[in-house]
């Protein structure tokens, strides 16, 4: 670890193998926490390669407890988080609600490292119960359209980094590289990132693997559609920008989608949001979101996606999904 600190603190960068092998050496215990830390500061304060990006993400992918829903079309709607918005969980409750619409969700989530409530932070303060019991998720799956993939129980490599990462308290590439490490590994693919840079570079990477995806970023900062300005959009096939007005919205303010100091803030915003109650502006970026999730599965226009969530979320299919895993939960 040491060589390879000296050429990055001198400004070089290390190859897709180099950067592989930095990872499975962690996962191996073979660095102090010393060294771990100043592994990641380095890429706090310089731009990751795509070599690097790639071979820290197929370090995390050879190492991790897969689970096979091949059989189900899946997709996962996940930011890196890392934008510092502090907004409300809208990617959590676009997968519920992309869920009730009747797309198979195998959502891939952590605590919260840089933001007040990750996905698992109220997934849990809602009764959701973690598990890496392929049997388990694959009954969620199947009986509500959804499963909830807790990322430190599918890599187990990692544990040596999280208390690194919670003790920093900011976002580090671990942030992008959660979208690309699922454990399931979806034939589809939502992904909100917190810059454009980190865009190209993810489109580059799916470019070369057999997935359906849609890469988001909102021009304004977002690591999702936020419905505050103009979002990039960039697909196997084409890059576009979409604005409210192609969801048939109006722009919001970056106040309507604030989520609150606490994780009992986040989930209360959760509940209402899923329950129907909702405010106008809150129930248009999951429904956004959800929408564009839902189109990339089924190749339809983002307005025809949304159309589709607005339906799943007003009549209590998405609020639907949440109880039955929350029933099923509360059985293990």
């Amino acid at each position: 670890m040491k060589q390879i600190l000296n050429r990055l603190i001198n400004h070089e960068t290390i190859s897709k193998e180099e950067a592989k092998n930095v990872l499975v050496n962690i996962s191996k215990g073979e660095y102090n926490p010393s060294q771990i830390a100043s592994f990641l500061t380095v890429y706090m304060m310089r731009s990751i390669t795509v070599e690097e990006l790639e071979g820290f993400r197929d370090a995390l992918l050879d190492l991790c407890l897969a689970v096979d829903f091949s059989d189900y079309n899946t997709i996962d709607l996940c930011g890196t988080g890392g934008d510092g918005k502090n907004t409300f969980n809208i990617s959590t409750l676009s997968s519920f609600v992309a869920a009730g619409a009747g797309i198979h969700v195998t959502k891939h989530g952590n605590y919260g490292v840089s933001s007040v409530s990750g996905s698992s932070n109220v997934m849990e303060f809602l009764g959701i119960k973690f598990s890496n019991d392929e049997g388990f998720l694959q009954k969620s799956l199947e009986e509500t359209g959804i499963c909830v993939l807790h990322a430190p129980l599918f890599h187990p490599a990692m544990k040596n980094v999280a208390p690194i990462r919670k003790a920093l308290g900011v976002k580090t590439f671990f942030n992008m590289l959660g979208p690309m490490v699922n454990p399931a590994f979806p034939k589809n693919q939502l992904v909100g990132v917190f810059n454009l840079e980190l865009a190209r570079m993810y489109s580059y990477l799916y470019q070369n693997t057999d997935k359906n995806f849609t890469i988001l970023h909102a021009l304004d900062g977002y690591d999702e559609i936020s419905l505050t300005g103009d979002t990039k959009a960039i697909t196997n096939h084409t890059e576009t920008m979409l604005s409210p007005e192609d969801f048939g919205v109006p722009q919001i303010t970056q106040e309507e989608i604030f989520g609150g100091n606490t994780v009992e803030d986040s989930a209360k915003i959760f509940m209402e949001v899923i329950s129907g109650k909702g405010t106008i502006a809150q129930n248009n970026v999951v429904c956004a979101n959800a929408g564009m999730a839902i189109a990339t599965v089924k190749n339809l226009q983002p307005k025809a996606g949304f159309d589709l969530a607005k339906e799943s979320l007003l009549s209590g299919k998405g609020l639907n999904a949440l109880k039955k895993l929350q029933a099923i939960s509360s059985n293990i």
